[in-house]
C-alpha cells in the first residue's frame, strides 16, 4: 500500500498486524480523483482510520489539516509511523469512534469526512456503517457543504437516513464507496 499522489506520492505505508482492512490503492485513487482540487486546504476527519491512508493521501494532496480517529492501539502506532514516513502531520485520537462522536464537539466541522468501518461479515454482526450513518451527532462534524465518503461491503443496504443524501455509489471488487452529503434544508426547516 502506498500514497498515490502529492508531496508523499510513492511512499509505502505500513499496515498493522491486526484484522484491519486498509482501503485499496485503486479505491483511494478513485476517491481522490473524483475530489480533485477540492481537497486543497480542506479540513479532513478520518473515522475508523486504520492505517491513516485516506487522511495521509488527503494531506499529501494539499489538505490543510486532518484528524484521525482509531480505537486500535496498534493501528494508532502505525498511523503515527505512516505520518512520519509521509512527512505530514495530523491529530491522531486513539479512541472509539462512537465515544468520540458522543463526547467531542468540533471546533470547526470538516470539509471531508472519510469512514471505512469494519464490514459486517455475516448476518447478525454489528453494522458499524449503519450505526455511524444514523448517529445523531455525525452531521455536526461535517460542514453543510461538506462531503462524506463511506466505504462499505458490496451490496450493503443503505438504511433510511434523513440526515444524509447518497448521490453516488461506486463498486470496486468487494468494496462500495458511497458519496453522501447533507440534504439542503427546507425553507425554515432543519436538515
Amino acid at each position: 500500500m502506498r500514497i498515490i499522489a502529492g508531496s508523499a506520492g510513492g511512499i509505502t505505508l505500513k499496515t498493522p498486524k491486526t484484522d484491519l482492512r486498509p482501503t485499496m490503492d485503486l479505491v483511494r485513487g478513485a476517491i481522490f480523483s473524483s475530489l480533485g482540487d477540492g481537497i486543497v486546504g480542506a479540513r479532513v476527519l478520518d473515522l475508523f482510520a486504520g492505517t491513516g491512508s485516506l487522511a495521509i493521501e488527503a494531506l499529501s494532496r494539499g489538505a490543510g489539516s486532518a484528524t484521525l480517529v482509531e480505537s486500535d492501539k496498534k493501528a494508532c502506532a502505525v498511523i503515527a509511523e505512516n505520518l512520519s514516513r509521509a512527512r505530514v502531520s495530523a491529530s491522531v485520537l486513539c479512541v472509539d469512534v462512537f465515544r468520540f462522536l458522543q463526547t467531542s464537539a468540533p471546533a470547526e466541522p470538516a470539509d471531508f469526512l472519510f469512514a471505512d468501518p469494519p464490514y459486517a461479515k455475516q448476518r447478525g454482526d454489528r453494522d458499524y456503517a449503519a450505526e455511524l450513518l444514523l448517529h445523531p451527532g455525525l452531521p455536526l462534524f461535517l460542514s453543510p457543504e461538506g462531503l462524506f465518503v463511506l466505504e462499505v461491503a458490496q451490496h450493503w443496504k443503505l438504511p433510511e437516513a434523513p440526515a444524509w443524501e447518497c448521490f453516488r455509489r461506486k463498486r470496486y471488487g468487494s468494496t462500495e464507496t458511497l458519496f453522501l452529503r447533507r440534504p439542503p434544508c427546507a425553507e425554515g426547516g432543519e436538515a
